[in-house]
Order: C-alpha cells, then sequence, then structure tokens
C-alpha cells in the first residue's frame, strides 16, 4: 500500500545547532537507506511558515501497522509528529514511473472534490467518467499528471502534478470535463523540492 504522510517536526527548546545538524544527518543517512529498501518513494517540503519544520513524504508499507514501524524508525520522530493518510487505487491513475520527471517542472499536490449533481442519471456518471479517463490518459502522455490515488477516509481523490508553473496546472485542471460541468473543486499545494528525496 501507499500512504502519504505529514511530518511535522518540533526541536526542543534548548536543543544546540550542533544537535540539530547531527540528527539531520543521521535522518538524511537512514532516510536513504529506507528509500534503498522501497519504502520512501518521495519527499516534499510544502509551504513553510518561519521557523516551520515540515515535510511531506510517500511512503509504502504492507499496512498502518508496517508503516508505523517504518516511521518510528527515523531519528528525527523523537521530535516529530506523523499524521498518515492512506492512498487508494484509482483506475486513472499512469502508475509509479510511467511518467518521467520533466526538468525545471514544479510540483504539486491536487486535492479532487467530486460532488455530482442531484438527478444525475446513471449514463450521465459513466460518460462524464468516460471522459475524465480520456483526460486523464492526455494529461499523463502530455507528463503532467504523474500519479493519482483515491482517498478511502476522506472520499476524495489526490493528484500529482508537475507543470512549469501553478498557472499551467490550473489550465490543466480547467481542462477536465467534471471541472467545465461544474463537477469538480479542486485545492492545489506547491511543493518545494526536499534534500533527501530519493527521486532527486
Amino acid at each position: 500500500m501507499e500512504y502519504l504522510v505529514t511530518m511535522t517536526t518540533h526541536v526542543p527548546e534548548g536543543t544546540s545547532a550542533q544537535e540539530v545538524d547531527a540528527m539531520r544527518a543521521r535522518e538524511g543517512e537512514h532516510t536513504r537507506e529506507l528509500a534503498a529498501q522501497g519504502r520512501v518513494v518521495r519527499l516534499w517540503r510544502p509551504p513553510l511558515a518561519p521557523g516551520e519544520w515540515r515535510t511531506i513524504g510517500l511512503f509504502t508499507a504492507e499496512d498502518a501497522g508496517d508503516l508505523e514501524r517504518t516511521l518510528a524508525s527515523m531519528p528525527l520522530r523523537m521530535w516529530r509528529t506523523d499524521e498518515p493518510v492512506a492512498l487508494g487505487v484509482h483506475g486513472n491513475d499512469p502508475g509509479r514511473g510511467a511518467v518521467a520527471p520533466v526538468a525545471g517542472d514544479a510540483e504539486y499536490l491536487v486535492t479532487f472534490h467530486v460532488r455530482v449533481p442531484e438527478g444525475a442519471d446513471a449514463e450521465a456518471v459513466e460518460q462524464m467518467n468516460a471522459g475524465e479517463a480520456r483526460r486523464a490518459a492526455e494529461l499523463a502522455e502530455e507528463g503532467r499528471l504523474v500519479r493519482l490515488w483515491s482517498l478511502p477516509e476522506q472520499g476524495h481523490n489526490l493528484g500529482l502534478w508537475q507543470a512549469p508553473d501553478a498557472a499551467a496546472v490550473d489550465a490543466d485542471l480547467r481542462s477536465l470535463p467534471m471541472t467545465a460541468a461544474g463537477w469538480l473543486t479542486v485545492e492545489t499545494l506547491p511543493l518545494s523540492p526536499h534534500p533527501s528525496d530519493p527521486a532527486g
């Protein structure tokens, strides 16, 4: 299974800069080991307030217990709180490694909220889903849509996008049939590179 984990670090008061640097070094070394085992797939920095230390990670694990063992093994865990979200399979997902990174493009996490209008019949829903699948395949072929998951616990979907800028992402999202029909609202989170990202 795949999991998206938001990891927020709170450095205890009185911790010296040398201790922080040593902790970062141990964390980086252990992250490389976990990446070699296929457990850490990606790491990003979300937008941060001054003094904030937060990372978003894509992990693989057999189940929630296996994920917890991985997270607990990381040195920073003693200063950190973790918020894991289970990622479900989505039929329009290009698949891991199917879309190559584009040099110079930024990455974005996009949360999709689908609201089917009252009175929409089964045929209309089927046609809309087919249109979404076609457009998702086109966006993957264009190197824009990198991954797509369902969020079973929230009832939404989550996409990983790459594009030159936020305006390009917005244009892609407006091109989706569900957006044009008013069935879809989105939330876009820009991501920055993480120094320990296995894909870096």
